[in-house]
């Protein structure tokens, strides 16, 4: 599956907030949901690399998974 990650959530990344979260923890989060994501949807508890948790809101497109944005905790 397509991942595609918006603007918005890439200059999330440089915040304080996401630090040390990398597109491929995003890339790697978004595709391992299952099923159909009609509607922007947040997603709680992912870990990246790093052992930083996060949140992601994604939706399915035509072109494949959107990531919207990121929510370091």
């Amino acid at each position: 599956m397509r991942v595609i990650i918006t603007e918005h959530a890439r200059k999330r990344l440089k915040d304080l907030r996401q630090e040390k979260i990398t597109a491929n923890d995003i890339i790697n989060a978004a595709a391992g949901i299952p099923g159909k994501i009609p509607t922007a949807t947040r997603f709680r508890g992912f870990f990246a690399k790093s052992g930083r948790v996060f949140d992601i809101v994604a939706k399915d497109i035509p072109n494949g998974r959107l990531v919207i944005t990121i929510i370091g905790k």
